[in-house]
């Protein structure tokens, strides 16, 4: 599921003081996550998507969560249960706080990141499975985020004044690492989604790394509205291929 993830933020985030007009607390997407076994599409986990308020002792946040577990019937093959949420400046989407929990079959992780965004520095501490504690800082570049703020901040983007075939990049920290990654403008596109036909921004996606498997293969639709939320993607990774599908959306801006 980490792949998948990777995917969808493998995306230009725009200037790096956009201003949120898009994203508002109490929104809520719902996704099905499709994967190709033995040449059959199937339905195997579901990804949802929750904005919400936190109140701290010096300002109010924007909370950015995301979630991925497995349908019951695959939890016997491989059982997932993944949580992802970043803590954002409401009117800019700049993260603060970083948390990633992993539990996939017998495999889990835990990664946490505060960021200094004075000292551009990141102070991570990761706790594996037998509890052996890692704390680490690190320096990280202007512009860049992590994956869950980085997601929400690509729909910032004022993607109307993209020129077809036009290219970006995008610098994400994901494992302690800055990773690049590039995304090319395809245009608009008509599509038939389970909350209606919509209008959307045809995004095909490569990166440096090798989670994704050719850019023509790896493509998102946003909708071309105020909200610009993602209604479907497909991906190739190097064990196989699949998609993502909305099923419902509550709770947006506009």
């Amino acid at each position: 599921m980490t792949r998948i993830l990777l995917l969808l933020i493998f995306l230009w985030s725009g200037s790096v003081n956009a201003q949120n007009t898009a994203i508002a607390p109490g929104e809520k997407l719902v996704y099905t996550a499709s994967y190709n076994m033995s040449g059959i599409l199937n339905d195997i986990a579901q990804v949802t998507m929750e904005t919400s308020n936190v109140q701290t002792s010096k300002a109010t946040l924007l909370r950015l969560k995301c979630t991925a577990a497995t349908y019951s019937k695959w939890d016997h093959f491989f059982k997932i249960r993944d949580l992802y949420e970043s803590y954002v400046n409401p009117k800019t989407l700049t993260p603060y706080l970083y948390k990633r929990n992993i539990n996939e079959g017998s495999y889990f992780k835990a990664m946490k990141y505060t960021f200094s965004n004075k000292t551009k520095t990141i102070k991570s501490v990761q706790t594996k499975k037998n509890n052996q504690v890692e704390n680490k800082d690190f320096k990280f570049n202007p512009g860049t985020k992590d994956i869950v703020s980085t997601l929400y901040h690509i729909r910032l983007f004022n993607y109307e004044s993209m020129q077809k075939g036009e290219r970006k990049t995008v610098t994400i920290v994901f494992d302690r690492k800055e990773t690049k990654a590039s995304i090319t403008y395809l245009g608009k596109e008509t599509i038939n989604t389970a909350i209606g036909k919509k209008t959307c921004y045809k995004i095909s996606i490569g990166s440096q790394s090798k989670v994704l498997e050719g850019s023509n293969n790896n493509l998102l639709w946003l909708t071309a509205d105020a909200n610009k939320i993602m209604v479907y993607g497909t991906f190739k990774i190097p064990v196989g291929n699949g998609e993502l599908k909305i099923k419902s959306a509550t709770g947006l801006k506009s």
